[in-house]
């Protein structure tokens, strides 16, 4: 959570502050040093709301990894005996 504005900061910028928090993604308001809101751009909004993936080029390894949801149904200790059973083999 780096993208922050505070209340105050707000009340004194407005609008203005926003936008420019905007540009470098997700606003996380801050209302009494706790977090209150988080604002979006409108495509952002549409993205989440319309629940498409977001474009996926440029990234890393683990952030396209983390972009994907989860598709399995094994939890870690299903894993942890599988992987046991092809040590032992």
């Amino acid at each position: 959570m780096n993208n922050i504005l505070t209340i105050a900061e707000i009340k004194r910028r407005g609008m203005a502050a926003i936008e420019e928090g905007l540009q470098r993604g997700p606003v996380h308001i801050v209302k009494r040093n706790k977090p209150a809101a988080v604002v979006l751009s409108e495509e952002e909004y549409q993205r989440l709301a319309l629940g498409k993936m977001a474009p996926l080029e440029g990234l890393t390894a683990v952030q396209w990894l983390l972009a994907h949801p989860a598709t399995g149904r094994r939890d870690k200790a299903h894993i942890d005996i599988a992987l046991k059973a092809e040590r032992d083999w």
